[in-house]
């Protein structure tokens, strides 16, 4: 059975760089565009380009770069801004205009001092003068997690018949839960006129550790892309992660989803974010931290060297790291001993490993990791022959 598409809108040099010292410079970030068009995503939101003439710059420069991606410009409802955007992204390949309004009731009353039918008109205005510009026009419904599914229904419906082709439904505030959220997407598809020329998308936020989580349960839902960044980085707590969407349906093959992303770019697209942008990864992060891979329980060890499955449902590789990590401490067994001695040059006998192992036990209570060089000073000063090693 053939897998459904999910789009992969990657918004690491917009939302990503939005957190407090992330700023990128434009030879930065057409690094970074460069490789998230090899690495496969279908949108690249290059920025904002109202925001500033340095980012008007990168975005106009972006668009001149990508091959085969869609070049997106963030807008407010505000003409000037679609008219700065549509000149920003003119020499793409494939240039889109991302244009929307907040929709809830907060956002109606605190922020604009407004009421719905206003909102409404706006949001008709400024997607019809978006087409003016391009075809490709995303409208966005800011706070839709907190929009009531009714309203968000009626604008959705207006902002198709004025001509949106995708329609970003975003958990600004990283609000909902997943179920909630599924059933905000799949209330849109069954109740929204025309939403069959429309994709819907998802636009998750990490305030409660939910914005994987209510992706996937989006596109489970019926949306057909995923607005996310590399590492997860963004406002606040954060995006939806791009490695972990993608890897989510790739590991779960009923899912029937599937993107174009090629997985084996992941871990090196991970670092190059990480280091342009001087955001360290966390070790433990899912899919690209240093920990992901890697096992110190001698249990988990002792399952993995007999068959990585054991402990590991993706293969390293599929992500670009090159093997799992045995790591030597004082939870270690004798298992991961002898496979890490092996790797250093020592084939030991049950007998030899028995004595190194004590020896081993006494060091790595004093170390935090026992690495390679400790290794050699291990056996060499344990009571064994090492002749019979050599």
């Amino acid at each position: 059975m053939a897998k459904d598409k999910v789009h992969i809108f990657d918004t690491t040099l917009r939302d990503g760089e939005q957190v407090p010292g992330c700023k990128l410079d434009t030879s930065q970030k057409l690094i970074i565009a460069e490789r998230l068009d090899e690495l496969g995503v279908d949108v690249i939101e290059a920025g904002f380009p109202i925001s500033s003439p340095g980012d008007f710059a990168s975005v106009s420069e972006i668009a001149k770069l990508v091959r085969n991606a869609t070049v997106c410009g963030l807008t407010r409802s505000v003409e000037k801004d679609i008219e700065v955007a549509a000149e920003a992204i003119k020499h793409a390949r494939r240039p889109r205009i991302h244009t929307g309004i907040g929709t809830s009731d907060s956002h109606i009353t605190h922020k604009f001092k407004s009421n719905r039918e206003d909102i409404l008109e706006r949001a008709i205005a400024a997607v019809k003068y978006a087409k003016r510009f391009v075809e490709d026009v995303e409208f966005y419904a800011e706070d839709a997690g907190r929009t009531d599914n009714d309203y968000l229904a009626r604008v959705c419906e207006a902002v198709i018949k004025a001509g949106a082709t995708v329609l970003n439904i975003p958990d600004t505030t990283g609000y909902c839960l997943p179920e909630e959220y599924g059933a905000k997407m799949k209330y849109l598809k069954e109740n929204v006129s025309g939403i069959d020329k429309a994709i819907l998308s998802c636009h998750c936020h990490n305030d409660l550790g939910l914005a994987t989580a209510n992706s996937i349960s989006g596109v489970i839902n019926g949306a057909r892309q995923i607005e996310c960044t590399i590492n997860g980085i963004g406002e606040r707590a954060g995006n939806t992660s791009l490695e972990e969407v993608v890897m989510i349906m790739r590991q779960h093959p009923y899912l029937n989803l599937d993107t174009g992303i090629n997985s084996k770019l992941l871990f090196d697209t991970s670092q190059m974010v990480s280091q342009k942008m001087g955001m360290p990864v966390q070790p433990n992060k899912a899919i690209v931290g240093t920990n992901a891979f890697a096992h110190s329980s001698g249990i988990h060890q002792d399952g993995v060297i007999k068959n990585r499955e054991t402990y590991e449902i993706i293969d390293p590789a599929d992500v670009g790291v090159s093997e799992s990590s045995i790591v030597l401490t004082a939870r270690s067994g004798r298992a991961a001993l002898a496979f890490r001695a092996k790797n250093v040059g020592y084939e030991l006998t049950k007998l030899q490993l028995d004595a190194v192992y004590q020896n081993f036990l006494k060091f790595a209570d004093r170390k935090k990791e026992i690495l390679d060089k400790d290794i050699h000073e291990i056996i060499e000063t344990s009571a064994i022959d090492l002749k019979s090693l050599a």
